[in-house]
C-alpha cells in the first residue's frame, strides 16, 4: 500500500479533491493532463477504499439519457487506451451486452431507444431471438422476444482501473495524498478554502467532494444537506461451470430486465446482481443520521440471499446452467443513491468555488467521461455539453431525508422498470412544496412533478380514463389535452406556473449586470421581454423573462428544472464582477396563474379598475393592480401564444385569486387546462423550450433566437465576441418546423430525422427532433429538429423516426398558428391572418 511522503505536502493548491474513489482520481487525472498544476486529491484511507473496490465493474455504452450516452463512450473508449498510456493493466474485458426483452411492452421501448440512438456514434442494434442465441447460447430462449446489443459493452476491474488513473495522474503533476482525513472545511471572504486535516491546512481555489458516501458528512462541514443514501447492493459469484469453462469466446453481459438482474462471466464461473423490489431492498438509513462509522473502508455488509432469492430463481430459469453451480462468494457493499439515480456533478449553488462529483449509483462507466467533463467545465468556465440532468442544484431545500429514502428505494426498485416516455414516480410525493392550489386541484387532474413542485399536466372530466396511464403511444391523456386546447383558443383558461422561479434584482448596478448578462436589451420600467444568458462559447445557458418592476428593480423569471441552475450563474456573475445588487429568491413564496384565451381580458376586466383594454396594457407591459382586491403583478405574456397574463401574487392568495378568477367567467364559460395543453400550443406557434430547442449544445442563432439577440448593443454581454465569429464563420445547422404524417404515435424529442442520400438508396441519419407533439390545430405531429443548413429549406422532405419505423416529414414555415399579438396586429392592417 503507497502512501504520501511528508515532502510532498504542499500547503497551497487550485484544486484539493476530497475522495479517491474511481471518479475522484479519474478528475485528478484529467486536471493534471489539461495542464492544471498543484491539483491535490486527498482520501481519509486508501484508494478505491468505499464503494469502488467491490463494485461489479460493468461498462456500457447504453443510457436513455442523450448527452449521458457522450459520458459513458468517452469512459470506455479512454479505458481502452489507459494500459497503453499509463502501464498499469485495467481487466478490460470487451464482449458486448445484451438487454433482454421478454415482453411486447419491452421491445416497444428497445424501439423508443433504438430512435434515439441513429444520432450518436455508439454501436447498438435491436436483435432477433436467433440473434441473441448465438451471441449467449447458454439461454433459455422460451420468453426471449428481441434484444438490444451493445457490442463495446463489457466489464473492467475496478481496482486496477482506479490505479491506472492514479499512475497518470501522478505521471501529469497531481498529488495523490492518502491517508489524509479532511477535518474541517472554511471558506472565505474571498472564495478560496481552508481545507483542514492533521497533517496541516491547505489552501486551495476550489474544492470539489468527490467522496462517495462520505459525501453528505463533507457537506454537513459547510452546512450543506447532500441528498443522498448508500444503498445494499448485493451480487453473487459462482464456481466454475463447466458449460461455461467449455466457450471459446466470452459470453456478453446480460441484463435480463423482467428478472431485473445483469449477468456476466467472471472466469469460467457467472456473475450476477440482482435490484430487488422497493419493499425488499436494504438502506443504509444510520449512516444519514449518525453518519458513516469512522473505520469503514473496505468493509462489506452481511449478505442476505433470501432478499433476492426471486432473482435468483429468474437468473436460473433464463440461464439454466446456473442451477447445478455452487455460489461461492455473496458481494454485498454500500452504493450511494441520490433520489433520481443519477449523480451530481458541477458547482454548488450558495457556495463559492465548491463542486462536487457525488451520487454515483454507477461509478465506474461515469468515472472516465465525469472527470472529463467537470475537468472542462473547471478550466473553461462553461460545461463542454449540456447534463442539466446531472446539476447538483436540482435539488433544494425541499429535499428532505425521508424524501430521499423514498426516492432512493423507488429508483433501486424500479432500476430495471419500462422508461416510458412523460414518466411519472410517485414515491416521497408531494413535498413540502406544492402551491397555493394543491389541495384544491389534486383530485381534478393527473399532477406531474416538477422540481420538488405538483403541477397539473391535464385535468379530468366525467367519462375520461383517469389516473397515471404510461404509453408509448397516444393513452388516456390525448382526447382531454384536446379538450384543453379548444377550451384556451375558443374560450379562456386558467393555469397554476407557480413552479416556475422567481427572483428579484435591485440595487444601483442592477441594469449594468443584467446589460451584461443578457443578450437582449435591458426592458424599461413597466416592460418585460424574453432575454437569454449565454454562455462564453455563445451557448444558451438560461431563458428567462425579464421585468423592470420599477426604477432599478427586477423580476427574472425561468423555468422550474433551471431555478437554482440559473440563480446559481447569476451569483456567481455578481460576484466576479462586484456589482452592488441585491438578490433575492422568491420562488416558494410566490404563486403564478396563467389565464388564457381570446375571453381572457373579458374576465380579468370584471375584477379591477384597471383598464385592461390593448391600448392601456399592451402586451409585453407589466403592472401592479388588484384583482378582486388582491394585489397582483401582472405581465400581459402568455407561452400560448394566445391573449393572457401571468399574475405574481402571495402564494397565501392563490386560493382567493383563482376562485374569484373562475367565478367572474362563469359566462364565458371559463375553465382548466395542465401542461401538455400548454406544450401543444406553444409549439403551434413556434415558440422555443429552454433544455429541448435550445441549451448548452445549441447557440441562440442555429437556435431561430436572432430576434432576441442585440448584437449591437453597446454592453459587452458574455458570449458576444464568441457569437460575432459563430455569424461570420456561418452556421453547419439550424432548427426547422417540421409536421409529420403519423398514426398512433407522436414525437418527443430526440428522435432520430432521416434523409436519402444522393444515391437515393442510402438512408442516413442527419439530425434529430428536440420537441414534438400532436397539434391539435393542424390535426397532424409537429415537431422541432436541428438539421444541416443544406436540407433546412421549407417545403424539404424528411422522415422522422418514431417506434422502430420512419414517417414522413415536411418542413414547413413557422409557426404553425400566427400568436394572438401578431393576428391582431395584421387585422389592424386588414390583412386576414391565418389561425
Amino acid at each position: 500500500k503507497e502512501t504520501s511522503s511528508p515532502s510532498l505536502w504542499k500547503d497551497r493548491a487550485d484544486t484539493v479533491i476530497i475522495g479517491g474513489g474511481c471518479v475522484g482520481v479519474s478528475l485528478a487525472y484529467h486536471l493534471a493532463k489539461a495542464g492544471l498544476k498543484d491539483v491535490i486529491l486527498l482520501e481519509k484511507s486508501e484508494l478505491t477504499a468505499g464503494s469502488t473496490w467491490h463494485a461489479a465493474g460493468l461498462t456500457t455504452y447504453f443510457h436513455p439519457g442523450i448527452n449521458l450516452k457522450k459520458i459513458h463512450a468517452y469512459s470506455i473508449k479512454l479505458y481502452e487506451k489507459l494500459e497503453e498510456e499509463t502501464g498499469q493493466a485495467v481487466g478490460f474485458h470487451q464482449p458486448g451486452s445484451i438487454r433482454i426483452a421478454s415482453t411486447p411492452t419491452r421491445v416497444d421501448e428497445f424501439k423508443y431507444q433504438m430512435t434515439r440512438a441513429g444520432w450518436h456514434q455508439t454501436e447498438q442494434y435491436l436483435i432477433t431471438p436467433e440473434k441473441v442465441q448465438e451471441l449467449f447460447p447458454l439461454l433459455n430462449m422460451d420468453k426471449v422476444l428481441a434484444g438490444l446489443y451493445n457490442p463495446g459493452d463489457g466489464h473492467i476491474d475496478p481496482y486496477s482501473l482506479t490505479m491506472a488513473l492514479a499512475a497518470g495522474a501522478r505521471k501529469y503533476g497531481a498529488h495523490l495524498n492518502y491517508p489524509v482525513q479532511v477535518t474541517n472545511l472554511n471558506s472565505r471572504s474571498d472564495g478560496t478554502w481552508e481545507v483542514e486535516t492533521p497533517l496541516g491546512t491547505i489552501q486551495a481555489k476550489r474544492i470539489v467532494n468527490t467522496a462517495g458516501f462520505w459525501a453528505r458528512d463533507i457537506g454537513k462541514m459547510i452546512d450543506l444537506q447532500h441528498p443522498l443514501i448508500p444503498v445494499h447492493h448485493q451480487y453473487v459469484v459462482t464456481s466454475s461451470i463447466p458449460e461455461v469453462k467449455a466457450l471459446k469466446t466470452e459470453l456478453p453481459v446480460i441484463r435480463d430486465l423482467e428478472g431485473s438482474y445483469y449477468l456476466r462471466q467472471e472466469r469460467d464461473g457467472l456473475l450476477f446482481g440482482p435490484y430487488e423490489s422497493e419493499e425488499k431492498m436494504k438502506l443504509q438509513d444510520s449512516w444519514v443520521t449518525n453518519g458513516v462509522p469512522p473505520g469503514f473502508g473496505k468493509e462489506l455488509f452481511e449478505s442476505d440471499l433470501d432478499r433476492i432469492m426471486e432473482h435468483i430463481e429468474a437468473a436460473m430459469e433464463m440461464v439454466p446452467v446456473l442451477r447445478q453451480a455452487d455460489i461461492i462468494n455473496t458481494i454485498a457493499g454500500p452504493i450511494t443513491y441520490s433520489p433520481d439515480i443519477l449523480p451530481m456533478v458541477g458547482p454548488h449553488q450558495g457556495v463559492r468555488n465548491y463542486w462536487v462529483a457525488i451520487g454515483f449509483g454507477y461509478g465506474i462507466i461515469h468515472a472516465g467521461g465525469i472527470g472529463k467533463y467537470l475537468s472542462d467545465w473547471i478550466l473553461d468556465g462553461e460545461p463542454p455539453f449540456d447534463l442539466i440532468e446531472l446539476d447538483p442544484n436540482r435539488y433544494g431545500k425541499w429535499t428532505t431525508t425521508a424524501y430521499t429514502a423514498a426516492k432512493a428505494r423507488e429508483s433501486y426498485g424500479f432500476n430495471n422498470i419500462v422508461g416510458y416516455p412523460k414518466e411519472e414516480r410517485f414515491a416521497g410525493r408531494p413535498t413540502e412544496r406544492t402551491s397555493g392550489l394543491y389541495n384544491l386541484l389534486k383530485s381534478k387532474c393527473s399532477m406531474g412533478f416538477h422540481a420538488g413542485w405538483e403541477q397539473p399536466h391535464w385535468f379530468y372530466k366525467p367519462g375520461d380514463e383517469t389516473g397515471y396511464k404510461p404509453s408509448f403511444r397516444r393513452t388516456n391523456w390525448f382526447d382531454p389535452v384536446g379538450r384543453e386546447y379548444k377550451q384556451v383558443m375558443e374560450k379562456v383558461g386558467v393555469i397554476d406556473l407557480s413552479p416556475f422561479g422567481k427572483f428579484r434584482v435591485k440595487g444601483t448596478d442592477s441594469v449594468k449586470l443584467l446589460d451584461h448578462l443578457f443578450a437582449n436589451v435591458v426592458p424599461k420600467v413597466g416592460s418585460t421581454n424574453i432575454s437569454h444568458m449565454l454562455t462564453p462559447r455563445g451557448k444558451v445557458y438560461a431563458e428567462l423573462t425579464v421585468s423592470q418592476l420599477y426604477p432599478e428593480e427586477f423580476m427574472l423569471v425561468t423555468g422550474s428544472g433551471s431555478e437554482l441552475h440559473d440563480l446559481r450563474w447569476i451569483e456567481e456573475k455578481v460576484t466576479s464582477g462586484g456589482y452592488k445588487v441585491e438578490i433575492e429568491n422568491m420562488t416558494d413564496e410566490m404563486g403564478v396563474l396563467g389565464v388564457a384565451g381570446p375571453y381572457a381580458r373579458q374576465v380579468l376586466q370584471k375584477l379591477t379598475n384597471e383598464d385592461l383594454s390593448d391600448g392601456s396594457f399592451k402586451f409585453l407591459q407589466c403592472k401592479h393592480l388588484k384583482l378582486s382586491n388582491i394585489a397582483v403583478t401582472a405581465i400581459r405574456i402568455s407561452y400560448t401564444g394566445e391573449l393572457g397574463w401571468e399574475l405574481y401574487h402571495r402564494k397565501e392568495d392563490s386560493v382567493a385569486l383563482y376562485s374569484a378568477i373562475m367565478e367572474a367567467g362563469q359566462k364565458e364559460g371559463i375553465d382548466d387546462f395542465g401542461t401538455y395543453a400548454l406544450n401543444a400550443l406553444r409549439l403551434e406557434k413556434g415558440f422555443r423550450a429552454w433544455g429541448a430547442e435550445m441549451n448548452c449544445d445549441t447557440n441562440p442563432l442555429e437556435a431561430g433566437l436572432e430576434y432576441f439577440v442585440k448584437l449591437n448593443k453597446p454592453a459587452d454581454f458574455t458570449g458576444k465576441e464568441a457569437l460575432k465569429q459563430i455569424k461570420e464563420k456561418g452556421l453547419k445547422r439550424r432548427l426547422v418546423y417540421l409536421t409529420l404524417e403519423t398514426d398512433n404515435v407522436d414525437p418527443e424529442g430526440n428522435e432520430s430525422v432521416w434523409h436519402n442520400g444522393k444515391a437515393r438508396t442510402i438512408d442516413r441519419v442527419i439530425g434529430n427532433t428536440t420537441s414534438g407533439s400532436f397539434s391539435y390545430g393542424a390535426q397532424q405531429s409537429l415537431a422541432f429538429a436541428y438539421v444541416p443548413m443544406e436540407l433546412s429549406k421549407v417545403g424539404q422532405k424528411l422522415e422522422v423516426e418514431l417506434l422502430g419505423k420512419n414517417y414522413p416529414a415536411t418542413i414547413i414555415q413557422e409557426p404553425l398558428v400566427l400568436t394572438e399579438p401578431t393576428r391582431t396586429r395584421l387585422q389592424r392592417k386588414g390583412e386576414s391572418p391565418k389561425l
